[in-house]
């Protein structure tokens, strides 16, 4: 066999060095590909989340596009009038998400869901609560199993809490009770633990900020909110970076 030129040599050497760094090319750039996807968020959830939601956007940007159920602006301009965007109590959530089953269109990579301080809007005069106790399991029961037969992932948001005075000195169309948000977190907290739910705690978070991180009966200070916003940004950057 005739012996190779070193002329030849080298050119088989620079040959296989540029297949090697083509194909090493093509992995970087389908890995970034794939890395760069943001995943699908569907935000669901009472006017808290309508202010959080505007910075989490900040946040996630990236990592996740957010999608919510309606019109951010209508749902902003009366936080106490569940529309639009805000979900409301969890009958109107579950309502809105049975609407949505059938639709093949309606599949996001994760739900980010609440529903509690609209549940337990009292009438001011016969202190009736709007969604009894047993209701508000059997819905977010319901709600779970809806999304577990979609395959949606979901994350669980604890409902925010109440001042009892600056609720009753600041709110005269309906009343809200702290004891009341204690019991609905506890029964969504018992309801999602038994389904292994991932659950972010924004109730004891925010209430380290003190007595001054209200604005109003029950929204926060841009301060707080914006707090809120990194905070469940940080948990749901950790939920992407399992998934992949």
């Amino acid at each position: 066999m005739k012996p190779s030129s070193p002329l030849h040599n080298k050119y088989l050497l620079m040959r296989t060095i540029s297949i090697g760094i083509l194909l090493l090319c093509m992995v970087i750039g389908l890995t970034a590909f794939h890395q760069d996807k943001p995943l699908k968020l569907f935000l669901l959830g009472d006017s808290i989340s309508l202010q959080y939601g505007t910075y989490l956007e900040k946040y996630l940007k990236g990592k996740f596009t957010i999608d919510r159920k309606g019109s951010q602006e209508k749902a902003m301009q009366n936080l106490d009038i569940p529309v639009d965007a805000n979900g409301g109590d969890s009958k109107m959530v579950l309502d809105y998400l049975r609407t949505r089953e059938n639709d093949p269109s309606f599949q996001p990579d994760l739900m980010l869901l609440n529903c509690g301080l609209h549940d337990i809007k009292r009438h001011p005069a016969t202190h009736q609560i709007a969604v009894d106790s047993i209701s508000y399991r059997e819905n977010l029961e319901a709600i779970y199993q809806l999304l577990s037969r979609k395959k949606i992932p979901l994350v669980w948001v604890r409902s925010t809490d109440i001042l009892d005075s600056l609720h009753a000195a600041k709110s005269k169309a309906f009343d809200r009770y702290a004891k009341d948000i204690v019991q609905y977190n506890a029964i969504a907290d018992r309801v999602f633990s038994k389904h292994q739910v991932p659950v972010i705690d924004l109730y004891t978070f925010t209430r380290k900020f003190g007595d001054d991180r209200f604005a109003d009966h029950a929204h926060y200070i841009p301060r707080v909110i914006d707090a809120q916003a990194v905070y469940i940004a940080g948990f749901l950057k950790q939920w992407g970076a399992k998934t992949k």
